[in-house]
């Protein structure tokens, strides 16, 4: 049974040590919430909240998720959701290509190519696009790159097997490179793929980090996860997904924060931040490594393996959910030009947006599901419903479908 949005079943700092407590989703909403309760208090020098908006943006995203979802049967917040674009079911595609072979097979190859689809997913910037073979179709943005990533793996760009080309492995995320990247996105010089360096750099190093651990990755593949977390049982646990996830993939995100010389991943600044010893200063998102494991729920579901404890998870502090917000009135920045700079993604600014989008979404997620009359709905189903496309639908209106932030991105968080 998931625990209520907002609220988490894993232990916070009190019970863990430095880095380790930085991969908790209840510390991550705990800075979250202090950082929001500090904006509301206005002491904040970077956002006002105007509480008098949440009202507006419920309806508005209640109203969207009516629209794409009728009957209100909505699937998760995933990666998946991308690969299905226009209607098409690319994940069918990929279960009559391997033919007859067993769930667990099934679920190591879905694995595969939802790990790599989903760390090559970032903004693509405004010029990309990728033309789908067969269909004729022009995809942007998350879906063209969710496609993109489906015909490469169908043409084994992943796989360092010619005999076994739909699979991901460590030989052949090592052999990758920038060309042939270029080359299955369609990449050209009208049509540029912003951070393609940040993110074929991501699955170079995936390939050592599997490669270091042949107690988990006996294969070399990411699809080695289902049998390292699921193959033996019958259940697991959505946070003990994202907690193998940040242990084992550690080593490839090129952020220099670090305790004790252990990388922390997509963990920030902010001075208005407070934990003790180390952890001090710091706040995680672990936007991507969520993003994965919301990504990973239906593999395991579909070879019988239950995920429980959805809602440990948070929203994805990203520029759609985060986005809603600003476009809706509910943030407002103290610096009314800060929207004509270019960011960073260690600056102070973004760190306290993403903070702030983190936990207003844990408090507009019930809302939400009340105006739905769906009490209880996971914050999972409400992001799809739901927040995210709400953002992208005022990103849209207001600004062609750019964000409404100008962040320099190397890929991998943004």
């Amino acid at each position: 049974m998931s625990s209520p949005a907002g609220q988490s079943s894993t232990p916070s700092v009190g019970t863990l040590d430095g880095p380790a407590a930085l991969r908790s989703t209840a510390e991550i909403r705990r800075r979250a919430g202090d950082l929001l309760a500090y904006a509301r208090a206005g002491r904040s020098a970077h956002f006002i909240v105007d509480d008098s908006r949440i009202g507006t943006v419920v309806e508005f995203v209640s109203a969207l998720t009516r629209e794409r979802y009728p009957d209100l049967d909505i699937p998760f917040h995933s990666r998946w959701r991308h690969v299905e674009a226009g209607g098409i079911d690319r994940p069918a595609e990929l279960d009559a290509r391997l033919g007859d072979v067993d769930a667990a097979e099934r679920a190591r190859t879905h694995i595969d190519l939802a790990v790599v689809s989903v760390l090559l997913d970032a903004g693509a910037g405004a010029d990309w696009y990728f033309d789908e073979p067969g269909t004729g179709l022009r995809f942007t943005r998350s879906e063209g790159l969710a496609v993109a990533s489906v015909h490469a793996f169908f043409g084994g760009v992943f796989s360092g097997s010619h005999e076994k080309p739909l699979r991901v492995d460590a030989e052949g995320l090592r052999l990758l490179d920038s060309a042939r990247l270029s080359t299955a996105f369609g990449i050209t010089e009208t049509t540029p793929l912003v951070g393609l360096d940040g993110r074929l750099q991501v699955l170079n190093r995936l390939a050592d980090a599997m490669a270091a651990r042949p107690d988990v990755f006996g294969t070399g593949r990411p699809g080695d996860l289902f049998d390292h977390l699921g193959g033996g049982t019958r259940d697991v646990r959505a946070h003990d997904i994202l907690t193998a996830l940040l242990d084992l993939f550690a080593p490839i995100w090129p952020s220099d924060n670090r305790i004790d010389g252990i990388a922390l991943g997509d963990c920030w600044r902010h001075r208005d931040v407070h934990g003790p010893g180390a952890t001090e200063g710091w706040i995680p998102f672990h936007k991507l490594s969520q993003w994965l494991t919301y990504s990973l729920l239906e593999p395991f579901a579909a070879a019988g393996v239950e995920v429980g404890g959805l809602d440990d998870l948070t929203a994805l502090p990203e520029y759609r959910n985060g986005g809603l917000l600003l476009d809706s009135g509910v943030l407002a920045t103290v610096n009314p030009d800060a929207a004509q700079s270019v960011w960073s993604v260690g600056d102070e600014f973004v760190v306290e947006w993403r903070a702030l989008t983190v936990a207003l979404l844990d408090e507009l997620a019930p809302l939400v599901a009340a105006e739905l009359g769906v009490p209880g709905l996971p914050l999972a189903c409400v992001l799809e419903g739901g927040t995210w496309a709400a953002g992208r639908r005022y990103a849209a209106q207001l600004r062609g479908g750019l964000p409404p932030l100008t962040i320099d991105s190397d890929g991998t968080v943004f």
